[in-house]
């Protein structure tokens, strides 16, 4: 057990040696939840984008305010969606992913609680509500984005409704999964999205004027 833990740390990890080099910069883990304190991403060179259809489980979370929701209820609000899955003591894709949510709902300017951001805990044994909201200051989270926790057989069910259970919280991958509104396809970019990719897909949404209809990333690919 041991050993399969050294190795997914391992690969963890190379995620983050991996996002450094693709932006030529150190990450300074320390400042990565300050996204005034990280240089803006650039593109990445290895997101995989497919389009998708996932059916929301009818699960009960808990937000970082302490109330208990539906989770299909929170997603089916009317506002597009924009998801991952972190847990707090991550110390190397989370604290990424997050930065890179900050980035995205700072660039959203003043419309930025017409978009829903959604970061479920993967551990919500640890994660506390409380937990959570201090989590969310670190980032910056301004409202309209929100953190969810509640049993550890709600969290598995919604990770496994988006193929992103990878059987425990040290053997995640970066996932981020949008929806332009409830009952469009949900995209899925798998590997570090950029906050510039992000907004690439949100000039995407259908009342977002003059947009050029497609975005290349490399290795992009449709769902069968």
């Amino acid at each position: 057990m041991r050993q399969f833990r050294t190795i997914r740390t391992g690969v963890c990890l190379s995620f983050v040696i991996a996002y450094a080099a693709m932006a030529d910069t150190p990450i300074n883990m320390h400042t990565a939840g300050d996204p005034l304190a990280q240089p803006p991403a650039p593109t990445s060179r290895d997101v995989q984008r497919l389009e998708a259809a996932y059916v929301i489980p009818a699960v009960d979370l808990v937000r970082d305010d302490g109330k208990t929701v539906s989770l299909p209820a929170e997603l089916d609000d009317g506002r597009p969606v924009v998801l991952n899955f972190i847990y707090t003591s991550c110390s190397t894709i989370c604290p990424l992913s997050s930065q890179v949510f900050a980035q995205f709902q700072h660039a959203l300017g003043a419309r930025h609680e017409s978009v829903h951001l959604v970061s479920i805990s993967t551990d919500p044994e640890q994660d506390s509500p409380a937990r959570l909201h201090a989590y969310a200051q670190q980032f910056h989270a301004e409202r309209g984005w929100d953190y969810y926790t509640g049993t550890m057989a709600a969290s598995i069910a919604v990770q496994r409704a988006f193929h992103a259970y990878f059987g425990d919280k040290m053997s995640h991958a970066p996932v981020t999964l949008m929806r332009a509104a409830p009952g469009k396809p949900w995209v899925r970019l798998d590997g570090f999205a950029t906050g510039r990719e992000l907004l690439a897909e949100r000039k995407l949404w259908p009342d977002s004027p003059g947009l050029a209809r497609t975005v290349q990333y490399a290795g992009a690919a449709s769902a069968p």
